[in-house]
């Protein structure tokens, strides 16, 4: 049994689940199957394609992992609240664009061409752009084309001859039945060298009351290094206590979210469960979520209350070594 909201899915990859168990309890020895099933979790599923293994970072339950030694000063470093970068109006959050297998594929043209995959890519011509048609922000193109499952990103794009090509500033394939990470220093359309779709809050999946995934968070300033499954950094700053790219953040369990309801309830048990990767440069700590047509399913009075919660409600997980 699937169960499904909009185009996600949350989809057990190894036994017949009912809606809201997200890790069955596996048969026990002498029960009726005759011995002890391994039992996977549970993956995002968009367009009908599985976002990312069951043990990739993005899908990684980070509430037990240890505390980074560096914990206290990162957080210390990064004043402000929790901000959504997305809402009702259209204009704010990322939107997404599936497409079929069938989608014709067209040239793009892009300006960091030795850390982009070259296209071409199945974009459609009325693909929906991060900040609309006339933006001049960062423009994000993001497609996920079904069947073959892969991402296809773009940042800073721009529709030449009415989407008959595309120039955009950087761009990123990535397949989805794989962990395999871009090479070493390679960006994508995020500066981190990150996939952003699987980043993003989707409305299908709060309406169903979980999200089981990490998301993206943007600060101010940030240092000259990455923490895998990043692979770009986007600064000058040798500051140990500013925030590599890729580093995981999640909120405290002895933070107190008893009091949020609704949508901003669903979003705080993620960033406890799951965390955030830092994966841009930007207004510290602001996240993203899905925009464009789809907006008109955020609550803003919802999401404001997000607004209330500090930094020091935020703690930082070891992952890995920082690379340079």
């Amino acid at each position: 049994m699937l169960c499904q909201g909009k185009s996600i899915l949350l989809l057990s990859l190894a036994v017949l689940a009912s809606c809201g168990q997200s890790n069955p309890t596996p048969p026990v020895p002498g029960s009726a199957t005759g011995s002890l099933d391994v039992i996977q979790p549970t993956v995002p599923v968009v367009g009908g394609c599985a976002i990312f293994p069951p043990n990739n970072p993005w899908n990684t339950d980070i509430s037990s992992y240890p505390l980074d030694r560096r914990s206290a000063k990162y957080i210390a470093a990064l004043p402000g609240n929790l901000h959504p970068d997305f809402g009702r109006d259209p204009h704010y959050g990322i939107p997404f664009n599936i497409v079929p297998s069938t989608q014709k594929k067209v040239p793009v043209h892009f300006h960091y061409k030795s850390q982009s995959n070259p296209g071409p890519y199945p974009i459609p011509p009325n693909a929906q752009i991060e900040g609309g048609r006339h933006a001049t922000g960062d423009r994000h193109v993001l497609v996920l084309q079904q069947g073959v499952c892969k991402l296809y990103e773009m940042y800073d794009a721009y529709p030449i001859h009415h989407g008959q090509s595309w120039r955009a500033g950087s761009g990123a394939i990535f397949k989805l039945d794989t962990n395999k990470l871009r090479p070493n220093g390679w960006t994508s359309a995020d500066a981190a060298g990150l996939p952003i779709i699987p980043a993003l809050v989707k409305c299908a999946e709060v309406k169903a009351g979980t999200i089981e995934h990490a998301l993206r968070v943007t600060f101010n300033q940030t240092q000259a290094g990455y923490i895998h499954p990043a692979t770009h950094y986007a600064s000058d700053s040798r500051a140990k206590d500013l925030p590599p790219m890729g580093l995981r953040i999640r909120m405290k369990a002895s933070y107190d979210i008893s009091g949020i309801h609704g949508q901003a309830y669903v979003i705080a048990v993620a960033m406890k469960t799951y965390g955030m990767f830092v994966a841009d440069n930007g207004s510290n700590w602001y996240f993203q979520g899905e925009g464009g047509r789809a907006s008109r399913c955020w609550n803003d009075n919802d999401l404001d209350q997000l607004k209330n919660i500090p930094n020091t409600a935020f703690e930082v997980v070891k992952t890995g070594k920082i690379l340079r």
